[in-house]
């Protein structure tokens, strides 16, 4: 047999013989492969190539994100910004958004009052159903006069973006009633956890 060049050495190949660019399993990773990170796996004796983003591991806290507000106050009958919100840049498309707000409120007025909290994304009102200040994810229909409660609720959020994404909470008061966050120091959170898909 004739060679161009020099003879190959007869000898088993090692690392040293190969270019960089060929996988030679030398250098190892130090952190979490990254979505665009690939493996080699055999398909029915086939080798072929597989995203990391392929590979099991949903539902996985990627991130989590807290807001607090302390003093609000308001007479609005309609849905108003209470300045309790949070912002969140979710690292795939694909991944959901789980929120859990936790408010503490008064109703000061003379008589019961209701009020109602929901949450939005941006401009869009997330409760699933209702209409007017009854589009809502939380209510206390018996607040009182000075009587504080907490307002609880949770939501699972798909908002389909890698861009950042605010979520506040709103209120809405009956007519007559003045809704008031922030009594006696107190504080009003709301936290985002982003869940991988």
């Amino acid at each position: 047999m004739s060679y161009i060049g020099s003879k190959p050495a007869n000898k088993p190949v090692v690392a040293s013989d190969l270019d960089p660019a060929v996988i030679t399993g030398q250098t190892a990773l130090t952190s979490s492969p990254a979505d665009t990170d690939e493996f080699i796996i055999s398909d029915g004796g086939v080798l072929k190539r597989l995203d990391a983003s392929l590979i099991g591991g949903g539902g996985k806290v990627l991130q989590v994100v807290q807001g607090t507000q302390g003093l609000f106050a308001t007479t609005s009958t309609s849905f108003t910004s209470t300045g309790l919100d949070a912002a969140i840049t979710p690292s795939a498309s694909s991944s959901k958004v789980l929120v859990t707000v936790t408010m503490v409120e008064t109703s000061n007025s003379t008589a019961n009052k209701n009020v109602t909290a929901t949450l939005f994304r941006g401009s869009t009102n997330l409760a699933p159903s209702g209409s007017g200040q009854h589009k809502a994810m939380g209510v206390n229909y018996n607040a009182g006069s000075g009587g504080a409660v907490n307002i609880t609720f949770q939501f699972l959020d798909t908002p389909n973006t890698t861009n950042a994404t605010t979520y506040t909470v709103h209120v809405a008061a009956e007519s007559g009633a003045t809704i008031t966050m922030g009594i006696n120091s107190t504080t009003s959170f709301i936290q985002l956890m982003e869940i991988g898909a």
